[in-house]
C-alpha cells in the first residue's frame, strides 16, 4: 500500500484533485470528514471542544456549528492551536484504522490522505509521497469568496492562517498548480496518479 498526502491551501483545489484521483481508482480518505465526525456529540473531541470553546458554538440541536467556530479560531492564532491540539489526535487515529482496513482489502492500494494542515500536523512524516496544490493567491481568494457565507475578511484571515504556499511546496514530491483550467489540472493529476500507480504495484 502506498499512503500518499495531499494538501494544499484553502480553496486550491484539494477537493477537484481528489476527487479526480478517487475516480482513477485511488483510495481517498479525507481529514476534514474524520474532524467532523470527531466533533459530532459521542465524537472523541466533542466534549473537549465544547468545553474549550463555550457552548456558544453549539446549534440548537446541540452539535458544534463549524462555521461559527471557524470564525471564532482562524482570527486568533493561538484558539487555532488549541483547537487543532484537541481535534488532530482524534482525526490521525481515524485515519490510521482507515489505512489499516484499505491496507488489509488491497496490498497495493494507493490511498490518498487528504488533510489542510496535512504538514503543520507533522503528519507528512507517515507518508510515502507528497502531493502539494497550489494557484495564485488572486486565484485562491476568488474562489474562496464563492463559498457560501464567505466573507473577505474571513478569507484572508483563514489565508493567513495557513503555512505560505511557498513554504509548503518544499515538501512535494509532486506539484500541481490548479491556476489554469480543469482540463490542465486534469491532466497534471493523471501524470501524478500513473507514477503512483507504479510504485504501488
Amino acid at each position: 500500500m502506498l499512503k500518499v498526502g495531499l494538501t494544499g491551501g484553502m480553496a486550491c483545489g484539494k477537493s477537484f484533485v481528489a476527487s479526480v484521483l478517487r475516480e482513477l481508482g485511488c483510495e481517498v480518505v479525507e481529514a476534514d470528514e474524520l474532524g467532523r465526525e470527531a466533533m459530532q456529540p459521542g465524537g472523541e473531541a466533542y466534549a473537549a471542544v465544547v468545553t474549550a470553546f463555550g457552548m456558544d458554538i453549539l446549534d440548537e440541536r446541540g452539535l458544534i456549528d463549524r462555521p461559527r467556530l471557524a470564525a471564532l479560531v482562524f482570527r486568533a492564532p493561538e484558539r487555532l492551536k488549541d483547537l487543532n491540539a484537541i481535534v488532530h489526535p482524534a482525526v490521525r487515529s481515524r485515519a490510521l484504522r482507515e489505512f489499516d482496513d484499505i491496507g488489509a482489502r488491497d496490498p497495493h492500494a494507493v490511498v490518498v490522505y487528504v488533510a489542510a494542515i496535512l504538514i503543520e500536523s507533522g503528519a507528512w512524516r507517515e507518508m510515502d509521497k507528497m502531493i502539494v496544490v497550489s494557484c495564485d493567491r488572486g486565484r485562491q481568494i476568488e474562489r474562496a469568496m464563492q463559498r457560501p457565507g464567505a466573507t473577505e475578511a474571513e478569507v484572508l484571515a483563514r489565508i493567513q492562517s495557513q503555512m505560505p504556499p511557498a513554504e509548503k511546496r518544499k515538501y512535494a514530491d509532486y506539484l500541481i498548480d490548479t491556476g489554469g483550467t480543469k482540463e490542465e489540472t486534469l491532466r497534471q493529476t493523471k501524470v501524478v496518479y500513473e507514477d503512483l500507480r507504479r510504485l504501488a504495484s
